[in-house]
């Protein structure tokens, strides 16, 4: 699993002048099945996205964010062994 944390790097104006691009790609990712959550960060200053398997480097470069150079990513990966029981599907167990 992996937290993607967008940090913005141009004016608020120009990530708003991209969301519906943006919004659009989120949309594709949870049709594929890749993120499970994500959002704004309080204060705006960029996003979380929540998301499991996928080839991580080639789905953000895809972000329209990052095609437009409006935005860094943070990205995660950690091993969810505690889950809700919504979530128990991405349960992952420590390497032995």
């Amino acid at each position: 699993m992996f937290v993607l944390e967008l940090t913005y790097t141009a004016p608020v104006e120009r990530v708003d002048a991209l969301l519906p691009d943006h919004v659009a790609w989120l949309d594709a990712q949870y049709a594929q099945g890749v993120f499970i959550a994500s959002g704004r960060k309080n204060p705006r200053d960029g996003g979380v996205i929540l998301a499991v398997g996928g080839d991580r480097a080639r789905i953000v470069a895809e972000d329209p964010f990052t095609a437009q150079g409006v935005c860094a990513y943070r990205i995660t990966e950690f091993i969810a062994t505690k889950t809700s029981d919504e979530l128990a599907p991405y349960r992952e167990q420590l390497p032995g």
